[in-house]
C-alpha cells in the first residue's frame, strides 16, 4: 500500500510543480482571473487545472494496484470516474459548463459504476426501502445515481479555500481505507491510498500558499472516487453499515442541503445562486479576523488558509466516530443527527455573532 501512495503523491507532485513552473504557457485558459467574486477569496490570478495531477496521481496509483493485485477491475472504476472529471475539467478550462451539466456527468458516471462494476446502493439498513431497492434494479440506479452525484456535487460545494476540501477528503478516504482493512478487501483500500497520494501531492502546492486550485475537475474526481468507493464498499461487504459513508461525507452532503433550503425558502433565491453565506465563507468573515482589511496578496493567502483548519475539525467529529462504529447502524444514524444539529448550533452563533472569544483569530498589528 505504501508504494501505491507514494507512487501516486510523486507523480501528483511532479505535474503541479511542471504546471506551475510552466504557468505562462497554459495562463490564458487555465488561469482563475477572477478574484472579486462573491465566492472568490484569493489574492492573485491562480491556475484552476489542479484536478489533472490529481487524476494523473491516480492513474498511476491504480495502474500499481492493478499489478500487484493482478486485476483490471481498477481500470473499470477509471473509466467509471472519466466523465465526472472531464465534465469539471472542461469547466476550469473554458468556463462555459454551467452546474448542472457537471452533475448529469456525475450521473452518467454512477450509471457506468453501477453496470460495469456492480456499484450500486441496495441497501440502507431500513426495511421497506431495503425491500424495494433489492427487487426494483432501477431504482437502485436511480438512488445511486443521486447519491454519488450529489456527494460530487457537495465536494465542489465546500471547495473554496486553500486546503479545505483537499484535507477533509484525506480524512474521509482514510476512514473508509481503515475499514476496507478490517473487512479485508484489499484492492479497494488500495484505491484509497492512491487517492490518499494523488491528493497529498497536489496539496503540497495549494496549502497553505495556495499556487493552484483543484478546480471543478479536481472538486468533482475526488467526490466521485469518495461516493463510489463507499457505494462500492457497501456493496461487496455486507458487515458494513450503509449509514458509514454518509456519516463520513455528512458535513459537504449537509452543507450542500443547508444552502439549498437557505436559498430557496430563507432568500426566495434560485437554488444555483451563489452566494457567500457558506459555513466556511461565515467562519472567514466573522471568525478568522486576522489581518482583516488587509490588501496585501500574502495577508490574503494566509487569512485564506487559516479558514481551513476549522472545517478540518467540524469534518472530524464525524469522520472518527464513523470509524469506530462502521458496522452498527443505529449509532451511526444518531451520530449523523447529532452532527447536523452541531452544524446548525454553530452557523447561527457564528450568523448572531455569538461565537465564543477563543475561537475567533483575531488581527494582529504587531505583525504588519
Amino acid at each position: 500500500m505504501l508504494q501505491i501512495l507514494l507512487l501516486a503523491l510523486v507523480v501528483s507532485f511532479v505535474m503541479g510543480l511542471l504546471l506551475i513552473r510552466y504557468n505562462h504557457l497554459h495562463a490564458h485558459f487555465s488561469t482563475d482571473h477572477d478574484v472579486s467574486g462573491v465566492q472568490k477569496f484569493h489574492a492573485t490570478p491562480v491556475p484552476r487545472i489542479g484536478g489533472l495531477p490529481i487524476m494523473l496521481g491516480l492513474v498511476a496509483g491504480c495502474a500499481l494496484s492493478g499489478f500487484l493485485n493482478t486485476t483490471a477491475w481498477v481500470l473499470l472504476l477509471l473509466l467509471s470516474a472519466f466523465p465526472a472529471f472531464t465534465a469539471g475539467f472542461i469547466e476550469d478550462l473554458t468556463k462555459k459548463i454551467g452546474p448542472l451539466p457537471r452533475l448529469l456527468a456525475t450521473f452518467i458516471a454512477a450509471a457506468l459504476g453501477y453496470f460495469l462494476l456492480g456499484a450500486g446502493l441496495l441497501r440502507l439498513d431500513i426495511p421497506l426501502v431495503d425491500s424495494l431497492l433489492t427487487h426494483y434494479w432501477w431504482l437502485s440506479l436511480l438512488l445511486t445515481m443521486v447519491a454519488v452525484g450529489g456527494v460530487a456535487h457537495a465536494v465542489n460545494i465546500i471547495d473554496g479555500y486553500n486546503g479545505l476540501s483537499g484535507v477533509v477528503a484525506v480524512f474521509i478516504f482514510l476512514a473508509i481505507a481503515y475499514v476496507c482493512f478490517k473487512v479485508q478487501d484489499i484492492v479497494l483500500m488500495s484505491v484509497c491510498f492512491a487517492m490518499v497520494g494523488a491528493i497529498l501531492g497536489f496539496l503540497f502546492w495549494n496549502f497553505p500558499r495556495g499556487l493552484i486550485f483543484a478546480g471543478d475537475g479536481g472538486a468533482y474526481l475526488i467526490g466521485f472516487m469518495i461516493a463510489e468507493l463507499s457505494v462500492l464498499l457497501v456493496a461487496r461487504n455486507p458487515a458494513v453499515s450503509p449509514w458509514f459513508p454518509l456519516l463520513c461525507v455528512i458535513y459537504p452532503v449537509f452543507e450542500t442541503i443547508f444552502s439549498i433550503y437557505r436559498r430557496k425558502f430563507l432568500q426566495g433565491r434560485a437554488v444555483g445562486y451563489p452566494d457567500a453565506l457558506h459555513l466556511h465563507q461565515m467562519i472567514y468573515k466573522r471568525m478568522v479576523l486576522w489581518m482583516v482589511g488587509s490588501k496585501e496578496a500574502r495577508h490574503l493567502t494566509q487569512r485564506n488558509s487559516m479558514t481551513s483548519p476549522y472545517l478540518w475539525v467540524l469534518a472530524s467529529f464525524s469522520v472518527v466516530p464513523a470509524m469506530l462504529f462502521w458496522n452498527r447502524t443505529w449509532i451511526l444514524m444518531l451520530l449523523t443527527l447529532l452532527f447536523v444539529l452541531v452544524y446548525l448550533r454553530l452557523y447561527r452563533m457564528i450568523v448572531r455573532f455569538k461565537t465564543p472569544r477563543w475561537m475567533v483569530l483575531r488581527r494582529d498589528d504587531s505583525s504588519r
